[in-house]
């Protein structure tokens, strides 16, 4: 069984006594590729040797929607040379909105517009983030989607939307990516929406090191190796096994970000 967690944070200091260790684990799972997000331009170095060092990993660079108050034209210039400078870089994000636990709409609109505007331009797929902001989201994304066409794509990370939430992005063409959250017992609106995307645009991912899934939920830490009971708890609500889960998001991945098996 071949898996890709399309979403990990493994530059985050509660991973370097034992990263080593963690790869071991992953690779004994079956996780063949990893995506490595980015939370700021900060972090490229670290992720970029994180990247060098494992041949598995990709990353993609960007600023999260929590830090929207630093970006500026000048960040905006670093992120697309950043995007352009390495070959392992297959997205820009993460990005998005994140009226959670911020309210400064304005900026992070600011900082979530001209992120897709690069992404076009480079004809990278986002890694969207949202929280609380999925009717914002989609009017941004959709007053993009005429101009753009098929250069706007991505995936909406770690989807926590219902089943309408969930359409609003399908039809714009992205991906629905799904962490642990989906494992959790009271998650229902979650539950329902792994239910109903089409096969040919699920992925699945850890967030690491969030959110670990049932039956690791509780740990402090989670790690790629358990984004094998995301695929498990999906496989049982769609009614399928394991093995199709495991293949068809990791065709998708593939797809996605360019990702090649060999």
């Amino acid at each position: 069984m071949q898996l890709i967690d399309t979403h990990v944070h493994l530059n985050f200091d509660i991973f370097q006594p034992d990263l080593s260790e963690v790869r071991s684990r992953w690779l004994e799972t079956g996780v063949i590729r990893l995506v490595h997000s980015c939370v700021e331009p900060s972090e490229y170095e670290s992720i970029k040797a994180i990247a060098s060092q494992f041949p598995e990993v990709s990353f993609a660079i960007g600023l999260h929607p929590l830090d929207a108050s630093k970006w500026d034209s000048s960040m905006g210039k670093q992120v697309k040379k950043l995007a352009s400078s390495h070959p392992k870089v297959v997205a820009i994000g993460e990005t998005g909105l994140d009226f959670y636990k911020a309210d400064n709409v304005q900026e992070q609109l600011t900082a979530f517009a001209d992120q897709i505007e690069i992404a076009c331009e480079l004809n990278l797929p986002l890694i969207i983030h949202c929280r609380d902001a999925a009717s914002h989201v989609h009017q941004v994304l959709q007053s993009y989607k005429a101009t753009a066409g098929e250069r706007l794509r991505g995936v909406m990370h770690c989807w926590g939307g219902n089943p309408e939430e969930t359409q609003w992005f399908l039809d714009l063409g992205f991906y629905i990516s799904f962490s642990g959250t989906v494992t959790f017992k009271n998650a229902h609106p979650i539950h329902a929406s792994a239910q109903m995307v089409p096969s040919d645009r699920l992925l699945i991912e850890t967030d690491c090191p969030f959110l670990a899934p049932v039956p690791k939920r509780g740990q402090k830490r989670n790690e790629p190796a358990y984004v094998q009971y995301v695929a498990e708890h999906i496989a049982l609500l769609r009614q399928t096994s394991v093995e199709e889960i495991s293949q068809q998001t990791t065709l998708n991945a593939c797809q996605v970000f360019g990702l090649s098996l060999t």
